[in-house]
């Protein structure tokens, strides 16, 4: 495993290395330096948070929460891909691999699949092979979450080539979530590099059904040309936008002219969206894509998360980070038609956010967002990706 290949694929386009982006003339050189500084101080606030004695964040996803924060640490904009590691960050893989379940997944109790997938994302920037095996243990664990409900080998429930938070037990309802789902994709995305020298090895490695995560992603699309389900509106503000699982959304409902109750699309997860289909491998000339692109271009906006207000705002934050840097855009054109440079918009946003401690929080609770070990490494890896490519 290259660490150097892996952290360019983290901070840039799929395409982009590194070596590529240094050659790239130098844009907005004290807006990079003012990030730098911001960077410095949420190292510092989150490093005061690591449990001294475990050597991890969080009590309520402890392992999740110590996988964004080794992300962060390591997505620094100054840390070289050789320099070694932090002690904070030896400290706390220690606490993540001591974790791992016999069934392969890396997780406490619950949520196997949210942790796992964060933990493996994160220990993907830190390769080693004493971990390797351990590692392709939790690959193999989390390919083994898609859901294939109902008929086996046939997408014949709407849940199915999707993930949810864990591997669903026998008389609880068919479920999977876009959330989850582009968390558990992210994770197989970096993750095949642990079988690229294997030769042929590693094509017994057992692979992701990516034609149903595909299915299973345009399913959550408020697009009536791919999607005939039901719940799907009609309405040109919700066009191409997602919704958080088939027949579930956060961002609200409305009654159609036909009696119909249409669920609408909402931002941090039509981000979420553009990662899965990115992910899975999806071209980004195809229309369901498009569309996607589309409604985040018209409803661009850094003061609320769109349709849900402050309601997970930090993740929205930084999952638009990650979507559009690793979708390769420059500059959006909203609805209004201003062209907007989305990475000095959203870099100066993140900085008049920050606390004088180095922190960020949010107001509003929901989904852990009340935890500003969390909303810190939100913006943290926001940063990082706008850093990148400035």
């Amino acid at each position: 495993m290259k660490l150097k290949t892996t952290l360019a694929l983290f901070l840039a386009a799929p395409h982009l290395l590194l070596s590529q982006a240094a050659t790239q003339p130098a844009r907005h050189e004290s807006l990079k330096q003012e990030i730098r500084l911001a960077y410095e101080r949420g190292l510092s606030f989150l490093k005061s948070k690591q449990n001294s004695e475990t050597g991890q964040w969080g009590d309520a996803e402890p392992v999740a929460f110590t996988a964004l924060a080794i992300t962060s640490l390591l997505l620094a904009p100054e840390r070289k891909a050789t320099d070694p590691l932090p002690p904070e960050v030896e400290k706390a893989i220690a606490f993540l691999m001591k974790n791992v379940q016999p069934d392969g997944g890396i997780y406490v109790k619950a949520r196997a699949n949210y942790n796992t997938s964060l933990a493996l994302t994160a220990l993907m920037l830190a390769p080693n092979l004493d971990r390797e095996a351990k590692l392709l243990a939790a690959r193999r664990f989390i390919i083994g979450q898609q859901n294939d409900f109902d008929e086996k080998g046939k997408l014949d429930n709407p849940n199915d080539g999707g993930v949810g938070y864990g591997t669903p037990k026998p008389n609880n309802p068919a479920h999977a979530d876009l959330s989850n789902t582009h968390f558990a994709l992210e994770a197989l995305y970096y993750s095949q590099a642990l079988l690229a020298d294997k030769g042929d090895a590693g094509k017994n490695e057992p692979q992701l059904n990516y034609a149903a995560a595909i299915q299973f992603i345009q399913n959550c699309q408020n697009r009536p040309e791919t999607n005939k389900a039901s719940w799907v509106s009609t309405d040109a503000k919700d066009a191409g936008g997602f919704i958080y699982s088939p027949g579930e959304t956060r961002g609200g409902e409305t009654k159609t002219a036909d009696g119909r109750t249409a669920l609408r699309s909402y931002g941090s997860i039509s981000y979420a969206g553009i990662l899965s289909f990115i992910y899975a491998g999806v071209d980004k000339n195809d229309p369901r894509l498009q569309a996607v692109m589309q409604w985040i271009t018209e409803n661009y906006t850094l003061d609320e998360n769109p349709g849900l207000g402050a309601e997970g705002l930090y993740y929205y934050y930084h999952t638009m980070a990650k979507a559009l840097a690793i979708a390769d855009v420059d500059f959006l054109k909203t609805k209004d038609g201003k062209i907007v440079d989305w990475r000095v918009d959203l870099s100066q946003k993140l900085l008049n956010l920050q606390k004088g401690d180095g922190s960020w929080a949010n107001s509003a609770g929901r989904w852990m967002e009340s935890d500003t070990s969390l909303t810190t490494a939100y913006m943290l890896m926001a940063l990082a990706r706008v850093h990148a490519t400035l």
